[in-house]
């Protein structure tokens, strides 16, 4: 193979596909997974994965593609940085961290937030594909990368990830480079926009628009419209003519988007169809406020006059005849409220005319307002959208749905925000109404208006008029035509478009003409009437908006077309001039004019203009044009103020020339000084106003470019200060609160124009500016002296608010020490507790100036600024101004301080440099001693919900930050002494912690906390030095401070926040690489200060311990190590003092068992402890056996307790209980009650909350057999339900027991319960003498009596469970444990349960004990089988009746030996008996406690096996044969209403001679003389065996004998052939192997039923319990391995003969069949049912 060689251009990468680990120097790698790149050779690579530095190994090169990267070497190592752009790697980063997150979603099915994330996934990939492709412009960038942030941070807070905080060119934020305050302002402000996002998201209303926080930060939104299709039947050419309508104003707020319609049905320009696109644009915030707003379409046909007329005769054609209209309600789509998609189709009916004088706008008016008509499917489709921003912004957001074709319908009238750079020219004309004379005609008139933009000459100009959006311009426009009607209502709007050079020039014309529906007859017809106006007015203004009442003139059809005859006639007529009457006309005074003035006819237009260069306002015009007119500029200057500020704004640069060319030319006199300032102070608030704030770049440029007047400096400041004066005075000033408003502008005038004054003069005149300048200061210091009220308190107001303005101007005209002695006085001036919010927000404004950049005036300004700051923090008072105040210093001098640092690092750097960062920390040490105290105390006071709070620790840190060792010296030895200095430290440590305890900042601000902590640690690295100066020493040691520093330096170093094992690889590695690990700092720090103490260790003992113990328990082995001597440390102190240390011993045991609870400790630190101890202890013998002993006790309790954490959250919480159980043992091993009563009740919890009421019970009786029955008062915490009233044993212990009693009544173990209350009602009875309580004792053990009898109580079934393999906790591996199931629990149920816990583990089928092979390996084995209890010896029962209900319990209970039996073949196979050498091989367990118990599972400590021939077992089977029809026929005795078919299959399964073959089997393998010859030990059993089949005939008699009595007769067929059948049986038996007979008696109890016994002999045939058979107790077996523990043991003495018995047969209870579990052999013995 090739050598390994060094790569150099191959050096990261990211893998594009899995590879396997098949190879141990394989290095596994997943798809994105990114590595460093270090050799390669033949088509392999060697190198190691960035996600896991620590895994090196060699992977194929073709799963690698290759990325550019920055190779940086220290030494030896290199490492590689990713060569994209930052947001790339930003958004690679985000996306893998996401995806890890994104496959966990859909594991735990969270469905929906897995969809949105891998919506967001998917688009940044696009976003990212756009940022490499490289073509953006840079506004694009930008705004993609905001866009990109923005969903970066969204999606992060969703899936609760860190916030991610960013500049203004949003790049994330180093901390290193940027102050504590600025971190915090952009937490929270991206925390803001963040929740705001969110906000937006859960709204169904934005969420439907899907358009977040743009309309309110939007000046201008467009309605974006498709036409989808029109289906409507006109038969001729239309115009369609769509627009938005205000029905309550009753007009058009749009330009109309016409539609030329084709008669064919298709639009007429064929390259129209499907693209039918319209935008209208310059909606703002009224026009969505607005209370209705419809889209409407009015549909004129071009065309006949009626279409009904036939084409007989030559018709006119052209004339453009009312159709239709259609209105759509969009007011819920412009307001939000319903969903707006380009997908989505709406449709809209059309309403047709029903007669042809229907005005298209009264269709319009009543059609908003009616309701659904019949459309007969006639209408438009159209879809509706709504887009946020102008045009050009809609182009570049949604380029799918406008670009360039799109069709532009701008709003008639100006938008809400008037941009710069808009401008316009247009005119809006609206035919309103008229009203014609019929004259001569015998009809009224169809008159058709036509209008024309015309010259001075009367010469029609072309392509003047734009009928509407989408269609172009035309020389004239002819309105719709209406049917022979006197009064006529148009209400149709055009745009008149004429050049701004023509516009003076230009004149409208309208002329009226009849219109036939006869083409003959309509040719013929003249113009009988004409209308003009003129768009420019005698005086030079521009036609004003509103209605027009037009003079309508008649004549001779040439001369109303003549412009000379009719130019100089009035074109309005006047509102006064009255009315003539009807039918009455007048003749014009003219000399060459023909025209008439007709007074019957009338007309009536309106117009609005939207024109950036034309003006309405004479006033406006006067100014502009004052040369013309000189008397009246005085008049024209004070009614500029009155002039609409659109029409200022508009004419903005040459109004300020105007204005400047005044002062200018009068600079000789101050006559229009004031007036002129004036002006401009109003024009300079016209701009503030929000309509017209984008034109504060316009008046910008104009100061800059245009501004040249150069002595109007002088008349501008003395203006101002004169106003100043006046108001300092007392004197009114009514327009000095506008100028305060105005002084920023009014300022950048003055400094231009000092700026070309002193370029054009070199300099002069520099020494009286700077001393006009501090006059007007000086005046203003003189008005902020002044204690006046009213408007003197307001003009102080201004004053602050607007001063800091003028700073970046002024600041380098005067000397910095000047202005800021002027600064200081300016706030100082003002009086104590007046305006100290302004006052507050002004110097907040100075500090952020170019001023306070300086040294000098930084200097006086602190002075007067740290002092009010301190006041006013000590009082708590305008608390938001003081904070941002601070705020904004600190920013300062942080940024001060930066520029210094850099300055001084540089090469050649002098001592100027040095001494500029000398200034800086001076400064900083005047905050620090004047507000550091202050601050945190502050914070100590405010409580927790107080939203300034981590403002103020923001603050703090910020102090802290910029504090250097110099600092810290100077600010410890300014105290004036010890005990102040110890308030300081003690507040201090206390705050620290109550700040890392419980941050004030959200866990999601990562890099606010780390640098917090970061600051946090310097301090009290600090302060720890200060400690072991100031407060070590005999005379000055302060135990309580030191106590305090202890604990805030462990809280510290056990913070969330810096748990780095707890985040992922990414986060932690960038902590590492900014913060590096500040625990092992503060660890190594909290070792020397505990071994500085020397002597005086021992105050800290036993208080230290548990603090001490929390630092060790932190996950970092190091630290660990570090500080785990400690522990030995203690031990020595205190066995020196005291020669043992059982103090430290209680309290680390106490604490261990709380710490390792909460989380903390593995088994790492287990073995870290035992070692490190151990050693310790073994360099001082005096402690070495002590020392063992103790670690060996903490290291067994660490083992139990982490068993114990290990499964305690399990929602299995079986091995959570054992666990408990060894900890409960351990505790009361050592001695150690309260931990022992702690976990006691934990235990009785669990039990509890899983209905394990009888472990609960007996649980409880631990607790109680600990007290006495006495007065002595309880010495163990009393937990649970048990109160402190429970002062004594005697009561604590009778409420434990009524408890007990009460669990165990729900457990149904009455029989338990009994014995509890029998011991109550001793106390009552014999020691308390309440014979009440008595009372309620004894009856409620009467009541467990009687349930014992009449209660079903089915028996538990017994589980046995092996946990085998190296992969299960300790306090399990490798061991069995017999289970006690619950009531009527399945097996499989019960498997399932177990092996939740261990989804994993394999369960083993065999019930074989496993070899080494599966005890050792590394997985998981759980084998479950099913056990049967083996009841103990009872001789209380022997030789009684007892009733199986009794019986049955100890039988299942009180047990702690299980037995499992297997069958198996051994010897030569007999195919025609198997039960010849059927073995049984029987295991028993022997449990550590008896079942039930504190637990429901106990485990096995012994196992013994043995082997059962097949001889015992056929006499088994033949027992538990007997004992069954025993059972039974006690059964039926004492229940006569039990149903017979059990009892009939057991009888018939034996008798009928089918399956007589089970006897022959047994006595064809044990009754031949061949088995006893080979056999001769066995006679004694083959006895035995034939006396049970004896004794089975009486038992099927007594049987058959109570079927025959309750069988039915339909069963009585089935009952004879039983009866013969046994016949036959009883004759066989009875000749092989004898007689036995049953005596029955009477039983001597009354009122119990009859029942059957046996007499001595059955409890002779039992093997079962304490009834032994006679006649082999005295023998010993013949076999005694062989003998099982409950078979019945061999007897050679003779058969007993029957004795007298009564009806009850005592000990009877239902025999163990086979079907339990694994113990049933799958063939049936014989002698049992069905053999």
């Amino acid at each position: 193979m090739a050598p390994w060689l060094p790569t150099k251009e191959e050096k990261y990468g990211v893998a594009v596909w899995n590879f396997p680990r098949t190879s141990e120097h394989h290095l596994a790698l997943h798809i994105g997974e990114t590595v460093h790149i270090l050799q390669a050779s033949e088509g392999w690579y060697r190198g190691y994965s960035l996600r896991n530095r620590a895994a090196w190994g060699i992977f194929p090169a073709s799963f690698i593609h290759l990325k550019g990267a920055l190779v940086e070497r220290r030494g030896v190592e290199e490492s590689v940085v990713p060569a994209e752009m930052p947001m790339v790697q930003e958004i690679t980063t985000t996306l893998r961290e996401w995806a890890t997150i994104w496959k966990q979603l859909y594991v735990a099915g969270h469905m929906e937030l897995y969809d949105r994330v891998r919506q967001m996934m998917c688009e940044l990939m696009e976003r990212r594909s756009q940022l490499l492709s490289g073509t953006l412009p840079k506004d694009e960038l930008l705004q993609l990368k905001k866009e990109v942030t923005g969903k970066i941070d969204y999606g992060n807070k969703i899936l609760k990830l860190d916030l991610v905080v960013r500049d203004e060119d949003e790049n994330i934020l180093d901390p290193d480079r940027t102050s504590v305050i600025s971190l915090f302002h952009a937490h929270k402000k991206a925390a803001q926009t963040i929740m705001q996002r969110i906000q937006e998201e859960m709204s169904p209303q934005q969420n439907a628009l899907g358009c977040g926080a743009r309309p309110a930060a939007s000046p201008c939104h467009s309605l974006y419209l498709c036409v989808r299709n029109f289906v409507c039947s006109i038969g001729e050419e239309a115009q369609l003519l769509l627009a938005l309508y205000d029905p309550v104003q009753q007009r058009l707020v749009s330009e109309n988007y016409v539609i030329r319609w084709a008669s064919t049905g298709v639009p007429q320009d064929i390259e129209l169809l499907n693209n039918l696109r319209v935008i209208f644009t310059d909606l703002g915030s009224k026009d969505l406020q607005r209370e209705r707003l419809f889209l409407v379409c009015q549909i004129i046909r071009v065309g006949r006059m009626d279409l009904r007329e036939s084409h007989s005769r030559k018709l006119s054609t052209g004339l453009r005849r009312p159709f239709g209209i259609s209105v759509m309600d969009i007011t819920d789509i412009i307001k939000g409220k319903c969903e707006s998609d380009e997908d989505k189709q709406h449709f809209i009916p059309v309403h047709l005319a029903t007669a042809d004088n229907d005005f298209l706008h009264n269709m319009i008016r009543k059609a908003v307002e009616g309701k659904d008509i019949n459309h007969k499917g006639q209408g438009f489709w159209v879809s509706l959208k709504v887009l946020w921003g102008d045009v050009s912004h809609v182009w570049k957001q949604h380029p799918h749905l406008v670009d360039r074709s799109t069709v532009v319908a701008r709003k008639l009238g100006y938008p809400e925000v008037i941009m710069p750079g808009d401008v316009r020219n247009d005119i809006y004309l609206t035919l309103v109404q008229g009203e014609f004379d019929k004259g001569s005609k015998k009809t009224q008139k169809n008159v058709e208006v036509t209008v024309c933009v015309c010259d001075e000459e009367g010469h029609v100009l072309q392509n003047m008029i734009y009928p509407g959006a989408g269609v172009g311009p035309t020389g004239e426009y002819r309105s719709v035509v209406y049917y022979q009607q006197r009064h006529q209502r148009w209400m149709e709007t055009v745009k008149i478009a004429v050049p701004i050079e023509d516009v003076h020039r230009t004149h409208l014309r309208f002329t009226f003409r009849h219109r036939s529906s006869s083409d003959s007859k309509d040719k013929s017809e003249r113009i009988f009437s004409m209308a003009f106006v003129k768009l420019v007015q005698a005086d030079g203004t521009t036609l004003h908006d509103g209605e027009h009442d037009l003079v309508l003139y008649k004549g001779d059809s040439r001369k109303l077309e003549d412009a000379s005859a009719y130019l100089a006639l009035p074109s309005v007529r006047s509102p006064p001039e009255p009315r003539l009457l009807s039918g009455s006309s007048f003749r014009v005074s003219s000399g060459t004019s023909s025209l008439t003035v007709s007074a019957r006819d009338s007309f009536q237009i309106s117009t609005v203009i939207c024109s950036t260069k034309l003006t309405q306002n004479v006033n406006l015009l006067g100014l502009l044009k004052w040369r013309s007119k000189p008397s009246l500029l005085s008049e024209n200057l004070q009614k500029l103020m009155t002039v609409d500020g659109g029409e200022v704004i508009k004419f903005l640069q040459d109004t300020l020339d105007a204005l400047f060319s005044i002062m200018m030319e009068h600079s000789d006199t101050d006559v229009y000084d004031t007036l002129v300032f004036d002006a401009l102070v109003f024009i300079v608030g016209l701009v503030a106003d929000r309509k017209f704030q984008h034109f504060n770049t316009i008046l910008e440029a104009y100061i800059r470019q245009h501004f040249s007047a150069t002595l109007s400096y002088k008349k501008l400041l003395s203006v101002l200060t004169q106003y100043v004066e006046q108001v300092s005075r007392g004197e009114p000033c009514d327009l000095l609160l506008r100028t305060f408003k105005a002084l920023e502008y009014i300022f950048k005038f003055i400094v231009r124009s000092r700026h070309l004054f002193a370029q054009l003069y070199e300099g002069k005149e520099a020494a009286e500016f700077q001393s006009s300048l501090q006059r007007f200061f000086l005046c203003l210091n003189q008005l902020m002296q002044s204690p006046m009220e009213g408007p003197t308190l307001l003009s102080q107001g201004a004053a602050l608010k607007y001063l800091p303005s003028i700073l970046e101007d002024v600041c380098g005209i005067l000397d910095s020490s000047v202005l800021g002695a002027l600064l200081r006085d300016f706030i100082g001036n003002l009086p104590p507790q007046r305006l100290l919010r302004q006052k507050l927000q002004s110097l907040s404004d100075i500090v952020h100036s170019k001023a306070f950049q300086s040294y000098e005036c930084r200097e006086l300004l602190l002075q007067a600024a740290v002092p009010l700051l301190q006041d006013l923090v000590e009082k708590g008072e305008e608390e938001e101004a003081c904070i941002e105040l601070l705020s904004s210093i600190l920013e300062v001098l942080y940024e001060a301080q930066k520029r210094a640092e850099e300055l001084e690092a540089q090469p050649g750097a002098g001592e100027t440099q040095h001494q500029d960062l000398v200034q800086v920390k001076q400064h900083v040490r005047l905050v620090l001693e004047r507000l550091l105290h202050p601050v945190t105390r502050r914070v100590i006071v405010l409580d927790r919900e107080n939203s300034l709070r981590s403002h103020y620790v923001a603050c703090m840190a910020a102090i802290l930050s910029q504090m250097d060792m110099e600092h810290y010296r100077s600010y410890i030895k300014a105290f004036p002494s010890r005990a102040e200095l110890m308030d300081f430290l003690m507040e201090t440590f206390i705050l620290f912690k109550d700040l890392i305890g419980k941050t004030v900042y959200p866990s999601d601000w990562m890099v606010m906390n780390l640098v917090q902590n970061r600051e946090f640690l310097r301090t009290i690295n600090q302060f720890a030095s200060t400690l072991a100066e100031m407060f070590l020493s005999d005379d000055s040691f302060e135990l309580q401070l030191w106590n305090n520093y202890f604990h805030l330096a462990v809280a510290f170093l056990t913070q969330d926040s810096l748990q780095l094992e707890n985040f992922s690889q990414a986060k932690r590695s960038s902590i590492l690489a900014k913060y590096g690990d500040m625990r092992a700092t503060i660890g190594v720090s909290i070792r020397d200060m505990w071994y500085n103490l020397g002597p005086r260790k021992i105050e800290f003992i036993p208080g230290m311990v548990g603090p001490i113990l929390e630092m060790t328990l932190v996950p970092e082995p190091e630290l660990r190590k570090a500080t785990i001597p400690i522990f030995f440390d203690m031990m020595l102190c205190e066995y020196q003092l005291t020669r043992s240390f059982a103090r430290f011993e209680d309290e680390i045991l106490r604490q261990l068992d709380t710490e390792v609870e909460g989380g903390r400790g593995d088994e790492q630190y287990k073995q870290l402890f035992e070692s490190i101890l151990l050693s310790c202890c073994q360099g001082h013998p005096e402690l070495a056996e002590l020392g063992q002993s103790f670690v060996a006790l903490v290291t067994g309790l660490l083992e139990r307790l982490l068993d114990y954490r290990a499964v305690r959250n399990d929602e299995n919480k079986t091995y959570s209980m054992s666990c408990t159980v060894n900890l409960l043992n351990f505790y009361k091993e050592i001695g150690r009650q309260a931990m022992y009563m702690r976990y006691l009740y934990k235990l009785r919890d669990l039990h509890i909350s899983y209905e394990n009421y009888t472990e609960g019970a007996y649980t409880l009786l631990l607790h109680a057999r600990l007290l006495k029955w006495s007065n002595e008062a309880t010495t163990a915490p009393v937990q649970g339900t048990h109160g402190p009233a429970l002062r004594t044993q005697r009561q604590l212990k009778e409420a434990l027991y009524n408890q007990i009693i009460h669990y165990f009544d729900q457990g149904k173990m009455w029989e338990e319960a009994i014995h509890i209350c029998k011991e109550l009602a001793e106390q009552y009875e014999s020691e308390v003498f309440d014979y009440e309580l008595l009372s309620d004792i004894l009856q409620r053990e009467a009541g467990f009596y009687e349930k014992i009898l009449k209660v079903l109580r089915p028996s538990p079934d017994y589980f046995a469970v092996g946990y085998y393999g190296q992969g299960f906790p300790p306090f399990l591996r490798n061991k069995v444990f017999i289970y006690r199931g619950k009531e009527y629990e399945r097996r499989e149920d019960f498997e399932l349960q177990l092996l939740s816990p261990f989804p994993s583990a394999e369960r083993l089928k065999s019930t074989c004990p496993p070899g080494q092979d599966i005890t050792g390996s590394p997985g998981q084995f759980i084998q479950c089988f099913t056990v049967q209890p083996a009841e103990d010896t009872r001789s209380r029962f022997k030789g009684r009746s007892i009733p199986e209900q009794i019986t049955n319990f100890y039988r299942a209970n009180h047990v702690q030996r299980f037995y499992y039996s297997r069958p198996f073949k051994k010897g030569p196979k007999d195919p025609h008996n198997e039960f010849a050498n059927m073995w049984i091989e029987r295991t028993t367990f022997l449990t550590a406690y008896p079942l039930p118990g504190i637990l429901r599972w106990f485990a096995v400590t012994s196992t013994t096996t043995t082997i059962i021939s097949p001889l015992e077992n056929a006499i088994e089977t033949m027992v538990k044969t007997n004992e069954k029809i025993m059972s039974e026929i006690n059964r039926h005795q004492q229940d006569s209403g039990l149903p017979i078919n059990p009892l009939s299959m057991l009888i018939s399964g034996i008798v009928d001679p089918a399956v007589m073959g089970g006897f022959t089997k047994y006595e064809m393998a044990f009754f031949q003389e061949s088995y006893l010859r080979e056999h001769p030990e066995d006679e004694e059993n083959i006895e035995k065996l034939k006396d049970l089949i004896a004794w089975q005939v009486p038992l099927l008699a007594e049987g058959i004998r109570l079927h025959g009595q309750k069988v039915t007769e339909d069963l009585r067929p089935f009952h004879e052939r039983m009866e013969q059948c046994f016949v036959q049986l009883r004759a066989k038996v009875e000749s092989q192997y004898g007689v036995r007979e049953m005596v029955c008696f009477e039983d001597q109890r009354t009122g119990r039923p009859r029942s059957m016994a046996w007499g001595p002999d059955w409890d002779r045939l039992s093997h079962c319990g304490d009834r032994q058979v006679p006649w082999w107790e005295h023998r010993p077996p013949a076999t005694p391995a062989l003998t099982p523990p409950c078979c019945p043991e061999p007897s050679s003495a003779p058969l007993p003969r029957p004795v007298p018995c009564s009806r009850h047969i005592p000990g009877l209870h239902p025999a163990t069949t086979w079907g339990h579990g694994a113990e049933t052999p799958r063939m049936q013995p014989p002698g049992s049912p069905g053999t």
